[in-house]
């Protein structure tokens, strides 16, 4: 059995060797088997890392493995911030006085159903950047990216007394494209801010390595729980048979995304797979050991169609989201055990649990009535939010209507992500881009001439997965009226339009509060506050709201939506305080029953698909109503479409 022959703690400021040897990784020149846990410090707060670290360590991991997340650290264009839970080098240096060893992954794409893949929404305000290619505007910004990992992480590798032994070049490219010339692009980039001892390797499927494989590069297999461990190695092995063996992400779970059934994979099944890596001198990296939370707007979004991911991140790993051991956890650490040469740490104390009893809002503050309404702008064209210098949150598109019969279709064409529609105030339905989903309203009444429409979209996830991570927000290409006029149909392709934006950080500061009305639909921020005489992790119950957004104490914790499979919210202790604690929530579709509580255990299973949006036309019908569009039809543009015009739906 290989052993941990020497801890980093041991070894700071040492400087140290990590290299692939025959057959074998070499640590300081003797034979090392990696075995890596995957956690994400954005994904855990701060004051908890260590505990997150201590428990991997005591799981028997020898590594934490991370990700660079390049769109939590340049959130604005060339500001950079490093700090409080974005501190990087300080996680590592954590990992390094617990004996654990880092490998680095730092993109710019790391996937990981995170906002947009890692990449920073503004990369899209320049409608034409071609992601993930030698696009010279994309390439300008990797680099000065990766100029700033290399200040905040190369004085850490190894060579320079530091933990990290492996840098990972790119991500899963295969699954994307073949460029060899990019991915080589991205490699020099890293050996030129400071990685350029220690060694790099680039992951990838068994199917499509070779697509993009680089002579000078470790290779590494991607694979999951339930797959035949050694036929994933049997191509590199005839290519490379000497070179050490490693899977990079070792799938512990899967992730869940909103309105699909909760994911789970077997422990057994995980363990025997790792039984079979080390019984071969294969490293190992477990995606993930512990998931944790994509807190805030930064959970990302499947490619299927359009898959929004869920806000926890629990992935059914070894250590759940709140940080505590699973049956998971203890089936691999008594496997780990038997390959290690001295006895695993205890497994570090649970953090307490509390339950919190029943909190009732009382007042809310209605977004859209006019006394809160941002101040509009003008755009003739339709525009998605990024061209307004907007990331996150939602935006309201507003303009005037031509006279039309009941029957008459509203289409919005590229409508991200769900859509509140109104007319002259009342709202006429709800539209929802996800897989399956039309956009496209049939409206139930005649419409007046003048009548005004609003249309609130919020924005959710990015897709995070294949070419369409290229993903922007709100309404990218144009909305029209399709109206039957006589013996012809008349397309109106609606122009002149007053645009707000309701940004994400926007957390309800500042807006006329005013008693809750009971049944009340209207997007709005509802706000209250409790007591707590003792501190714990507790999951608040969301099951009674509709979708949107919490905070509390101003940490935002994330999204809800009734469709599940999530219905509660994780809440770390060490954002809570003794005494009073203040909550908002963010509601857009209004609650049911507008309170919430703490309980001691999770609810993320429990589906209710019956709550997604109905109002869309959608299949057959759609196709028969469009059919004749183009043909005998005619197009028009409306150019009254209410500028200057401030009423808004609720506007009293």
């Amino acid at each position: 059995m290989l052993s941990l022959l020497a801890s980093p703690a041991m070894a700071a400021k040492t400087a140290g060797t990590f290299e692939a040897g025959k057959g074998t990784f070499l640590l300081n020149g003797k034979p090392f088997v990696v075995k890596a846990a995957e956690i994400h410090y954005p994904r855990i707060p701060r004051p908890y890392w260590e505990h997150r670290i201590k428990m991997c360590k005591a799981l028997g991991m020898n590594t934490i493995c991370i990700y660079i997340f390049w769109n939590i650290h340049e959130q604005k264009e060339g500001q950079f911030d490093w700090t409080g839970n974005n501190d990087v080098a300080e996680f590592c240096r954590l990992a390094q006085k617990h004996g654990m060893y880092v490998i680095v992954r730092p993109g710019p794409y790391v996937c990981a159903e995170w906002e947009m893949g890692g990449l920073p929404w503004w990369l899209l305000k320049k409608k034409d950047v071609k992601l993930r290619t030698q696009d010279p505007f994309f390439m300008e910004h990797v680099k000065a990216f990766e100029k700033e990992v290399g200040k905040q992480l190369a004085p850490l590798t190894i060579q320079n007394g530091g933990p990290i032994i492996m840098v990972q070049v790119e991500n899963e490219y295969g699954s994307y494209d073949t460029n060899k010339p990019y991915v080589s692009e991205i490699r020099d980039c890293l050996r030129s801010v400071g990685f350029d001892k220690v060694a790099l390797f680039q992951c990838d499927w068994s199917s499509n390595f070779e697509q993009n494989a680089l002579p000078d590069l470790l290779w590494t297999m991607n694979f999951g729980t339930g797959a035949n461990v050694l036929d994933q190695f049997k191509r590199v092995k005839q290519l490379r048979p000497d070179a050490p063996l490693m899977c990079s992400e070792y799938w512990s779970g899967w992730f869940d995304g909103w309105g699909t059934a909760h994911q789970t994979r077997p422990a057994d099944a995980m363990v025997n797979g790792i039984k079979t890596m080390l019984e071969n001198n294969i490293s190992f990296s477990l995606y993930m050991t512990h998931g944790g939370t994509s807190f805030g707007h930064w959970a990302g979004a499947n490619n299927t169609g359009f898959a929004p991911d869920c806000t926890s991140y629990d992935y059914d790993a070894p250590i759940n989201e709140q940080g505590a051991a699973t049956e998971k956890y203890y089936q691999l650490r008594a496997l780990l055990q038997k390959y290690s040469a001295t006895k695993l740490p205890a497994v570090p104390k649970a953090i307490p649990v509390i339950a919190i009893p029943e909190v009732k809002f009382t007042e809310s503050a209605k977004i859209l009535c006019a006394e809160n309404l941002p101040q509009s702008i003008a755009s003739y064209d339709i525009e998605p939010m990024e061209q307004f210098d907007q990331g996150y949150g939602s935006i309201m598109y507003s303009t005037t209507l031509p006279a039309a019969k009941a029957g008459a279709l509203l289409q919005i064409n590229d409508m991200c992500d769900y859509a509140l529609v109104y007319i002259d105030g009342k709202k006429v339905g709800e539209l929802y881009r996800g897989n399956g989903y039309e956009t496209t309203l049939r409206l139930k009444q005649d419409v007046k001439a003048g009548a005004k429409l609003d249309i609130f979209i919020e924005a959710m996830g990015r897709i995070n997965y294949s070419k369409l991570i290229h993903d922007p927000k709100g309404i990218t290409k144009s909305v029209e009226l399709l109206s039957n006029e006589g013996a012809h149909e008349v397309t109106y392709n609606l122009k002149d339009w007053q645009i707000r934006l309701f940004p994400v950080s926007q957390t309800g500061e500042g807006l006329k509060y005013s008693p809750i009305t009971e049944g009340d639909d209207a997007p709005a921020f509802y706000r209250a506050s409790f007591t707590i005489s003792k501190v714990g992790d507790t999951y608040l119950d969301m099951s009674t709201w509709g979708k949107g957004l919490v905070w509390i104490n101003g940490h935002c914790l994330g999204r809800f939506w009734q469709v599940g499979p999530q219905q509660t919210l994780y809440v770390p202790g060490c954002w809570l305080r003794k005494g009073k604690n203040d909550i908002t929530v963010l509601d857009i579709t209004g609650p049911s029953k507008a309170t919430v509580k703490g309980l001691t255990n999770p609810n993320v299973s429990d589906l209710h698909r019956e709550y997604l949006p109905k109002d869309a036309v959608k299949g057959d019908a759609l196709k028969a109503a469009l059919a004749g569009r183009g043909k005998s039809g005619k197009t028009a543009a409306v150019t009254d479409g209410g500028a200057g015009n401030d009423a808004a739906p609720g506007a009293k």
